[in-house]
Formats: structure tokens, C-alpha cells, sequence
């Protein structure tokens, strides 16, 4: 006796739909990763309040034995930029596929032509990452690299780099202006993240979630510019 066994084929579209839903998971997860990168960067930020001793030693310590004997010494922060810039390397590669994809199936039976309403951060999310990548590969040509100095010696440390950086007014303005790109950026981010994700499953859970994707962006443009404002204006020297 023969039984035959039915096997499904999934078109072309439904094929291209379930690998968009992929890449959509992709993009969320890999923003998410760097959302909990800056809220740790920003934490970092602020020990400059405490002083050169409490900077330098953060900055030091994540260059140092955070993974020893796991790893040898040192291997800690070159593990973490790897991971990091693999995430940063997928989400933007997510981002550009998905938007290849979506001027293609314009004009297709598939495709609602009608406009639907979107808010601001949601129409400039991809101008927006683009200016974001742009501020940083400066910030590590700065920062990093030292390969441009503003204000502080070659052999400078962390802190002194911080104070000295953010003396200028027209940084501080470049700083405020990119920062605010970045959280108009997370805002819209955070919450697409989630839906994407199946978080937002009713009106209260997406009303909630719009909330802590407001809270999270105004925590971070607060928390990235205390600092740099508090140099400005010599409240830290």
C-alpha cells in the first residue's frame, strides 16, 4: 500500500514575506542590542561627575580584566566592539534590504498605494540612521582611534579627552543636534522593536510601550548631554 504524503509549496510572495518577517526580527533585535549599548554609554558618561580618578578607571576597566581567566587580558573590549559592530553591520544591512524591498513592490496589486499617516521620527528613520552612522565613525575617529583631536594631547587620558572635547560650543551644539537624531531614531525603534517582536498585543500594551519608547529616548538625550553641557559650562574642569 502506497501512502501519499501531501507537501505544501509556498509561492514566491508568501517565500518573500516570511523572509522579511526574518529580517524585520533581525533588525529588531540587533537595535535593541544597541539601545542597551548607549543606555551603558551613557552610564559611563556620567562618572566624569565623580571626577579624572573615577572616569579613568572605568575607561581602563573595560579595556582590562572583565573576562580574565574566561579570555586573556584584554580581550574583553575587543570581543564587545566585534559583537557590536556585527550588530551594527545587521541592522543596517536589515534596513537597507527591507527598504530595497518595499520601493520594489510599489506600484504591485500587493501594495496599498494610500498615504497612511506616520509620525515624524517614523518618516526620517532612515535619513536618520544614516546621520547616525555618519556621527559615529567621527565619535570613534575622536574618541577611539585619536585620529582627530579636539583639544587633547595624543597621549591623553579618557577624562582629559572628555573635558577638553567638550570645551568647544560648536561640538557641544553637533553633539545636541546628533543626539537628537539618535533618540527620535530609538523612540520610533524601540517601539517598532516590540511590535515586531509580538509585545504589542492589545491597545493598553501599545499605549505602554509608546510610553517607555518616549521615556527611554528623553532618558538618554538627558542623560548623553548633562555631561557634555556640564563641561561647556564649567561645572566640570
Amino acid at each position: 500500500m502506497v501512502t501519499l504524503v501531501a507537501t505544501t509549496t509556498l509561492s514566491p510572495r508568501a517565500q518573500a514575506v516570511r523572509s522579511s518577517v526574518a529580517i524585520k526580527v533581525l533588525m529588531a533585535i540587533t537595535g535593541l542590542i544597541m539601545i542597551g549599548f548607549l543606555l551603558m554609554h551613557m552610564y559611563g558618561n556620567l562618572k566624569v561627575f565623580f571626577g579624572a580618578e573615577s572616569f579613568d578607571h572605568y575607561a581602563e576597566w573595560l579595556k582590562g580584566d572583565i573576562l580574565y581567566p574566561l579570555a586573556p587580558k584584554g580581550w574583553f573590549i575587543w570581543i564587545f566592539r566585534t559583537f557590536l559592530l556585527a550588530a551594527i553591520v545587521l541592522h543596517i544591512w536589515s534596513a537597507a534590504t527591507l527598504t530595497l524591498r518595499a520601493r520594489r513592490a510599489r506600484g504591485t496589486k500587493y501594495v496599498n498605494s494610500k498615504p497612511i499617516q506616520q509620525t515624524y521620527s517614523a518618516r526620517t528613520m532612515r535619513w536618520g540612521g544614516v546621520i547616525l552612522a555618519g556621527f559615529l565613525v567621527f565619535h570613534i575617529l575622536q574618541f577611539t582611534s585619536r585620529t582627530i583631536k579636539t583639544g587633547f594631547a595624543a597621549d591623553a587620558g579618557a577624562y582629559d579627552m572628555f573635558v577638553a572635547s567638550f570645551q568647544y560650543w560648536w561640538l557641544v551644539l553637533a553633539y545636541a543636534l546628533w543626539m537628537v537624531t539618535v533618540c527620535m531614531h530609538i523612540r520610533h525603534g524601540f517601539w517598532s522593536a516590540f511590535a515586531t517582536l509580538g509585545a504589542n498585543t492589545s491597545a493598553k500594551a501599545r499605549t505602554w510601550f509608546n510610553i517607555v519608547a518616549y521615556a527611554v529616548a528623553i532618558l538618554l538625550y538627558v542623560g548623553f548631554m548633562v555631561a557634555p553641557l556640564a563641561v561647556l559650562f564649567g561645572a566640570v574642569k
